[in-house]
């Protein structure tokens, strides 16, 4: 290998170790600039939290999850609805198309 070739190897590779060091260096400055904001205070007295909210959020999930079973029932009942329409159709058809020909 020439000189001037490691030289450019070299030069690529310096490169890449300063874009390392730049990114390192900025992931370092936000963490400082994270740990310096202080939580600002509300001037009309300490935040309410409402109790229960889990307890919210799983009312929240069994009412959906109920709602979506109802749903999904009635979607079946509805499909079992439409072949019993289908096979009496079919049935009735049959009988008319009979009756027609004097069976």
């Amino acid at each position: 290998m020439s000189e001037l070739e490691k030289a450019a190897r070299e030069a690529v590779e310096a490169q890449v170790n300063s874009e390392h060091l730049t990114l390192i260096a900025a992931v370092l400055q936000a963490q400082q600039l994270m740990q310096q904001v202080q939580p600002q205070t509300c001037q009309h007295g300490p935040v309410q939290r409402s109790s229960g909210s889990a307890m919210k959020w799983v009312g929240i999930g069994v009412g959906g999850s109920v709602f979506l079973l109802t749903v999904a029932v009635s979607a079946v009942a509805v499909a079992i609805s439409a072949v019993a329409l289908t096979i009496c159709v079919l049935v009735l058809r049959g009988m008319w198309t009979d009756m027609r020909k004097g069976k």
